[in-house]
């Protein structure tokens, strides 16, 4: 039976902590948790657990403060675990057959992670497998009966265990500082880190949130011309901006930009809120139908999906609040509003293929 360290890091999580560690405690061989600055009774939960609580000095970087939790493991493999995550009665049982029966060779497992909508803020779909469970201490090994070579990528394995994210409250207002701050100062940022921040700013952001991005994705179209991905994202990011502050010329020169980069539902969203701004439904219909029908998201896959089809469902309500006798009936539009708006409220978050 392979054994398993527990590695965490936490910061003011005693609404959640003794939650997550009930659920997954009698799994773990070794639990080290790494305290960032709690005020709270965080560390006194943990205590019941653990006695290897470390306190480290938050850096602004969540991958320094990860690093050293590894650094203090001893086991065979390392489990990571937020405190808003839950395993349940089905999948503890799943993971204690994983760890009776996984084979040395595998370097990662990955587990699927289930956000409920109302938290989730950076996912396009409603579960996807995600890496949990790493090898300590790798054994490079060789492969290949001739022109033999060494086995560099891992050796990843997709398990059955579910995870359900349960967050106390969101996270965004959080990770919206740490994204500015990593913008910020002036260094590399990948591609990735890029359509995260995108992203979540799309899914979840506030105005304020936006506002405070748009010098930095403004900086995307001057330092990455040639970036065909990073411009679209930040296109939509723009043309939103322009939208709150009702700047409209450099709406439309974003909104029309896009077109020659990656036409998306999320332009055609905020052309179709534009056009319900200025109580031009027709006009306003005619981009949500192209948004939920004829384009695709790259940030929010709602805009493909539940968002077009309230909007389809309002703009037809004040078509039939305004009738033409030419066109159809009150009564047939109302239908087709109830209809968009069935259709919107039975719209699922897509799971992972």
């Amino acid at each position: 039976m392979a054994t398993i360290s527990l590695c965490m890091i936490v910061k003011n999580e005693e609404a959640v902590l003794d939650r997550c560690l009930s659920s997954i405690a009698d799994l773990m061989d070794e639990i080290i948790i790494i305290d960032t600055g709690s005020t709270d009774r965080t560390k006194e939960i943990a205590g019941r657990y653990t006695n290897k609580i470390y306190d480290f000095k938050w850096q602004n970087d969540f991958s320094a403060a990860r690093n050293f939790s590894f650094s203090k493991a001893s086991m065979d493999y390392i489990y990571t675990a937020d405190a808003d995550e839950v395993l349940d009665y089905t999948n503890h049982k799943r993971f204690l057959y994983l760890k009776q029966s996984i084979s040395p060779e595998i370097d990662i497992v990955q587990m699927k992670y289930i956000t409920p909508d109302e938290y989730n803020t950076v996912m396009n779909i409603r579960d996807e497998y995600r890496p949990k469970l790493y090898k300590r201490l790798r054994q490079f090994r060789w492969i290949d009966p001739i022109h033999e070579t060494i086995q560099t990528l891992p050796l990843v394995f997709n398990s059955d265990v579910e995870i359900l994210h349960m967050p106390h409250a969101q996270h965004s207002s959080r990770d919206f500082e740490l994204f500015l701050h990593a913008f910020g100062a002036g260094g590399q940022i990948s591609d990735k880190l890029h359509t995260m921040y995108a992203r979540e700013l799309y899914i979840s952001g506030t105005d304020d949130d936006f506002k405070k991005a748009e010098p930095i994705f403004a900086r995307t179209l001057l330092e990455n011309p040639e970036n065909t991905a990073r411009i679209s994202e930040a296109v939509c990011i723009l043309c939103r901006c322009c939208r709150i502050k009702n700047e409209t010329s450099d709406f439309f020169k974003y909104a029309l930009r896009s077109m020659t980069y990656h036409p998306c539902s999320e332009i055609c969203c905020e052309l179709a809120a534009y056009f319900m701004q200025k109580q031009d439904y027709e006009e306003a219909a005619r981009w949500y139908h192209c948004a939920a029908n004829e384009t695709a998201s790259i940030l929010d896959s709602r805009t493909n999906g539940n968002l077009p089809l309230f909007g389809l469902a309002d703009c037809y309500d004040q078509f039939a609040a305004n009738a033409d006798p030419a066109s159809m009936t009150q009564d047939e539009l109302k239908t087709q509003a109830e209809n968009y708006r069935t259709a919107a409220k039975s719209w699922e978050m897509p799971h992972e293929t």
